[in-house]
């Protein structure tokens, strides 16, 4: 995996000191997993309780429930109603977690926002969470590698596609999902007007581009771009992998599958669904 050496590692030496809650949104295969393990490092060292929210742990408690059994993956892309049920489970979990956990507690998070994976989080809204995510205590840490060490992760995703070192690998997004996910921003960057490309093959990924539709999706948000342009090593052999005892929110399964009923209940249209998750970079 990769950080850029210097100023991002003392970056998040500084948010995991003094943040409540960091969470990284971004791209599959941009490096959110292995900034979010270097940051549990050092709130760890800190003496901090760490606590953990990501969207590929979060995501099959609802696929494997009754209800989540009706939406499987598609090509390795999650179902709209999915997305819609963990995003509004999350900003719940964020304010139990919030009013249930000491104060040097820190709770590191995963959350891709793009497609609609855990966008709840980066909205506002009217709820007991909101304090906490639109408060100077959180910030949203939006990894943008450069092209070509975007291009090194994709090739190591490409190598754990096959071979994992940890059974949570399963989960990561596959290497074709990659390229359509960065389809998904490249089209939010047209309709936001950031750029006139239409996603296509010859549309590449580009780190502004990235970084401007991030940007202004997390606009009401406390947010910050973090630059990567170099290659780290890490002595874990996984990212899921930590010497230090962490703690995962997670839904229960009666939590989650409750979740999805509701969401079913709300939107009898399943199409009205599809068109408002398309529309994730939306305020």
């Amino acid at each position: 995996m990769s950080a850029q050496t210097g100023g991002v590692e003392a970056r998040l030496r500084r948010l995991a000191g003094d943040r409540r809650a960091i969470l990284f949104a971004g791209l599959p295969g941009t490096g959110k997993s292995f900034l979010a393990h270097r940051a549990a490092e050092f709130a760890h060292a800190a003496g901090r309780p760490v606590h953990l929210l990501q969207w590929d742990v979060v995501r099959p408690v609802f696929e494997a429930t009754p209800a989540g059994r009706r939406y499987p993956m598609r090509d390795g892309i999650t179902q709209p109603i999915i997305r819609r049920a963990a995003g509004i489970w999350a900003r719940a979990a964020v304010a139990r977690w919030d009013a249930a956990q000491p104060r040097d507690a820190v709770l590191i998070g995963e959350c891709p926002l793009v497609g609609h994976r855990f966008i709840e989080l980066a909205r506002p809204a009217a709820d007991d969470a909101e304090a906490l995510l639109a408060g100077a205590r959180c910030v949203f840490a939006v990894p943008v590698p450069s092209v070509e060490i975007r291009r090194a992760l994709e090739a190591d995703r490409n190598r754990r596609s096959l071979e994992w070192r940890h059974e949570r690998e399963r989960e990561d997004a596959l290497p074709a999902v990659l390229r359509a996910l960065w389809d998904d921003v490249a089209e939010a960057a047209r309709r936001l007007g950031i750029s006139e490309r239409r996603a296509d093959p010859s549309f590449p990924y580009d780190p502004d581009v990235y970084a401007k539709v991030y940007r202004r999706v997390l606009g009401r948000r406390g947010a910050c771009v973090l630059a990567i342009d170099r290659l780290m090593s890490s002595s874990a052999c996984s990212v899921y992998a930590f010497s230090f005892p962490t703690n995962d929110v997670m839904p229960t399964s009666a939590e989650a599958d409750e979740q999805i009923k509701t969401v079913e209940a709300a939107y009898p249209d399943p199409a009205a669904l599809d068109r408002e998750v398309a529309r994730w970079y939306a305020p």
